[in-house]
């Protein structure tokens, strides 16, 4: 059947999943050929467009948005593997077909193999089989789009994954669950590590944007001659190597959000045409003397000092204010103490989950460790650290001996001398307390397991009440003590490791001093 025969008009339009209909660009030089084959795909309800060449596929490429290219091979000028690299290269997002007659099967397995969805062989059997193609590419490229789009919004996104009960935290998750809903722009600031773009990306979810794009970008990993392009895009023949127009990250972004990590590195030229666009809304590419509309939410962080950069002329005060709307400062993890054993047994349970393991035990020991090591890696370091020793450990319980030497090597860990069974205790429960369990066994080494601590102390014996009482003033006991240990009796270092101010850890070890007083008036 020669393409151009009618399609029985009875039938409704195709269209993939119900959606608007596809879009469909036919390249080929033939004349007769492309425009019988644009007439077939109008009759099952497509939009179709027809162009004789290469240069003229790109042309209206720049213009209207495609879904689905058929582009024949063998054209003069540019052929049709070749158009394929163009469109590739300018990130032009149509499903692409190849016609090809057998002769050059080779070269349409080639170019399947670089990115081309399918193709089809000259002669056509069927106007049928022209449809289906096309239905099927176009059905892919929505499918294929949705994935992308949940892939960029959901990745590592869990319920809970802002883990976190320390009083900054705390404060973080208000400020989040107060300005989500919200359109202001919002800066994030906070060590390397510290989740700045999970912060973002909670943001983002919570919004009203959720179900549009959120594209993430780091600043300093841009070279600084291709920011500007990046971030508004540019027309072809903006410089030397813009063969083609192509859209900037704003545009990639448009209705959703876009999170700019490292706005401290951007240059001062982009810095000018940012804030233009936050003003207006509008981005000028790069070589264009026109404006286009985007509605995009900007959030963006960064770990320098920005003020301080602002007095060495390296950022413009007024980004910086358009900026600051709403800051978010995220604490480094060394000020988070009492977070880092819920979010060791966070990261266990993800990372045991993505590679399909059970998940075991966080042993007493590999706790301490975890707790007295200072993270100058923040939450990203404790990450690896945990995924690490999930790999390394064996049997149920991950020990100290698992976990990067560095950390084992900076807790200073030894057997706790004879009469410390009250320290131990304390140690077992702090464990429990963070969600880890422990378990009787050799593997945890000297250190008794909360089963062992309970039967040590007699609590049984004892009401909940007491027994919780009891244990908690003997852990700021044991606590007290083994932080001015490490640090020597500096009491600024050690109310600084505590996370509490210089006074209200003078009032623990007092506290503590009279407590011992006592217990040794009465003989211990």
């Amino acid at each position: 059947m020669e393409p151009g025969a009618a399609i029985n008009a009875e039938r409704p339009p195709l269209r993939p999943d119900g959606d608007a209909p596809i879009r469909v660009l036919v390249v080929d030089d033939e004349v007769g050929v492309r425009n019988a084959i644009a007439r077939v795909l109008r009759n099952a309800g497509m939009i179709a467009s027809a162009v004789e060449s290469g240069a003229g596929a790109l042309e209206l490429l720049e213009r209207e948005p495609i879904d689905v290219a058929l582009l024949d091979v063998r054209m003069p000028s540019m052929t049709g593997p070749q158009l394929l690299s163009r469109m590739k290269a300018a990130r032009f997002p149509a499903e692409v077909i190849m016609m090809t007659a057998f002769a050059d099967i080779a070269t349409t397995v080639s170019a399947v193999k670089e990115g081309a969805y399918g193709f089809l062989t000259k002669p056509f059997v069927a106007n049928e089989s022209i449809v289906i193609e096309v239905l099927n590419a176009g059905a892919h490229k929505r499918l294929r789009e949705r994935t992308e789009r949940l892939q960029r919004e959901l990745a590592d996104l869990r319920p809970g994954e802002m883990v976190g009960a320390c009083p900054q935290m705390r404060e973080v998750n208000r400020i989040i669950s107060g300005v989500a809903k919200a359109d202001s722009t919002i800066l994030v600031l906070g060590e390397s590590g510290t989740g700045k773009e999970l912060v973002a990306r909670e943001i983002h979810q919570r919004s009203r944007r959720a179900g549009k794009p959120l594209v993430a970008v780091n600043c300093a990993a841009i070279p600084q001659e291709l920011v500007e392009s990046e971030l508004f895009g540019h027309t072809r023949g903006a410089f030397t190597t813009a063969l083609t127009a192509r859209a900037g990250l704003f545009e990639a972004a448009n209705g959703g959000t876009l999170f700019l990590d490292e706005i401290g590195d951007l240059p001062t030229s982009a810095q000018v045409k940012l804030l233009r666009t936050l003003e207006s809304g509008e981005v000028k590419p790069v070589g264009s003397d026109s404006v286009k509309h985007v509605d995009v939410r900007v959030i963006a962080a960064t770990n320098a000092n920005l003020r301080a950069a602002i007095a060495a002329g390296l950022f413009r005060q007024d980004l910086f204010y358009r900026l600051n709307v709403i800051a978010v400062h995220l604490p480094p993890l060394r000020e988070r103490e009492d977070d880092v054993l819920r979010l060791a047994q966070h990261f266990l349970q993800k990372c045991a989950e993505h590679a399909g393991r059970p998940v075991p035990r966080l042993g007493p020991d590999a706790a301490l460790c975890l707790t007295r090591y200072d993270w100058p890696g923040n939450v990203r370091e404790l990450e690896h650290a945990i995924e690490r020793a999930l790999v390394l450990h064996e049997g149920d319980v991950i020990s100290a001996s698992s976990l990067p030497p560095e950390i084992a090597s900076r807790a200073k860990l030894g057997p706790p001398p004879s009469g410390t069974v009250r320290t131990a205790a304390a140690v077992a429960v702090a464990v429990a307390a963070a969600g880890a369990t422990a378990t009787p066994s050799a593997s945890s080494g000297s250190v008794p397991s909360i089963e062992e601590a309970v039967e040590a102390l007699a609590l049984h014996e004892l009401a909940y009440a007491d027994a919780k009482k009891r244990v908690l003033s003997e852990f700021t006991e044991a606590y007290v003590a083994a932080l001015l240990r490490t640090t020597g009796g500096n009491m600024s270092e050690a109310a600084r490791r505590s996370g509490l101010d210089r006074s209200n850890f003078r009032r623990l070890v007092r506290a503590k001093t009279s407590s011992s007083s006592s217990a040794g008036g009465e003989g211990d």
